[in-house]
């Protein structure tokens, strides 16, 4: 038996390296190891140590970034019931536990945010019912409802807009949470309105450094969603349309302003970047009823939002086309006067 290896009747080789070095006292209790054998090793100067309450690291020096995330998976799902309210055991992630916060971020592969040897802490997002305590360099978040965990490097892992509100939770730093916020959007991690969807739901947006960077955030997915419908209109061959600009009536008021606008066709495409759970009575009272005045005057309006410009391009330049087709069948559309926005 070697330093770094228990004495097993269980053959350690349907484990990963990282399990083999990360092992909960039950754990090496099912293979051979009594905790009394367990604590001498881990003594000052031993060849192991307990990284965790419970968990131990069959190494003496520091933790690997990849071992602190399983001791800190290992330890959740050891303490009390699982989350399908079984006996209490070491059943790692499958106890719906998930990183999340820096931490996630970390695993995103995020730029901005902090390598994971670096941080103090590991963020787990557990269920609400859990009663977990924080120990160690673990925090816990506590959720009525989880997300589904997306599984990177083999880790469950919180999606971005939840890890992200998380990490802001917690953050200080105006320029690291702008600078998270974003990232998330510039490298395509996620939408601005799911990020800002998850900062509302945490109560997030009272806060003036985080307000300062969700403006920083919109205006980066907005300028992201109007290339991608320059590169739609430009990339399926439709015709050149006024960019940016506002109807109004002749010698009345503003009718609002559009993205896209086709004169002949009487056709306007407008970029919906509002937050999937922003106020509706907002909606209909402001942008909606603006909506239904160009309507009834005639202008076909298509709405788009950037997650379908970013995932299906070709489809919604499907339905542009339809549209400019279709007008060749409407009405002559109410004339409007058309100015740069």
């Amino acid at each position: 038996m070697s330093h770094n290896t228990p004495l097993s009747p269980r053959p350690l080789h349907h484990l990963s390296d990282v399990q083999r070095r990360v092992l909960t006292t039950r754990q090496l209790r099912e293979h051979g190891v009594t905790a009394s054998v367990a604590a001498e090793r881990c003594r000052a100067g031993g060849p192991w140590q307990q990284i965790l309450p419970g968990v131990h690291l069959l190494h003496p020096g520091p933790p690997t970034s990849e071992e602190r995330l399983l001791a800190a998976l290992l330890y959740t799902a050891s303490r009390g019931q699982g989350a399908d309210g079984g006996a209490p055991g070491d059943r790692g992630p499958r106890d719906g536990a998930m990183i999340t916060g820096l931490a996630a971020l970390a695993l995103h592969h995020f730029s901005s945010a902090p390598p994971l040897a670096s941080l103090d802490h590991v963020d787990v997002l557990v269920p609400r019912a859990r009663r977990l305590r924080a120990t160690g360099f673990v925090r816990f978040v506590r959720a009525a409802a989880l997300p589904g965990a997306q599984y990177l490097a083999g880790v469950p892992t919180a999606p971005v807009a939840r890890a992200l509100a998380d990490a802001v939770a917690r953050l200080t730093d105006a320029a690291l949470v702008r600078g998270l916020l974003t990232e998330s959007v510039r490298h395509g991690h996620c939408e601005a309105a799911a990020v800002v969807a998850e900062l509302s739901a945490a109560r997030l947006l009272s806060r003036p450094h985080v307000v300062d960077a969700v403006d920083a955030l919109l205006a980066e997915g907005r300028s992201i969603a109007e290339g991608r419908l320059y590169d739609l209109v430009r990339g399926h061959h439709l015709p050149e349309p006024l960019w940016n600009v506002e109807l109004r009536l002749p010698g009345g008021p503003a009718l609002g302003g559009v993205d896209a606008y086709w004169r002949e066709q009487a056709v306007a495409v407008e970029i919906d970047a509002r937050a999937p759970r922003q106020d509706q009575d907002a909606w209909h009272g402001g942008s909606g009823r603006a909506r239904e005045h160009l309507e009834r005057l005639g202008i076909t309006v298509v709405r788009v939002t950037p997650r379908k410009l970013r995932e299906s391009l070709e489809e919604q330049a499907a339905v542009v086309r339809t549209a400019l087709i279709a007008a060749a069948d409407r009405a002559p559309a109410s004339y409007v006067v058309v100015l740069p926005r």
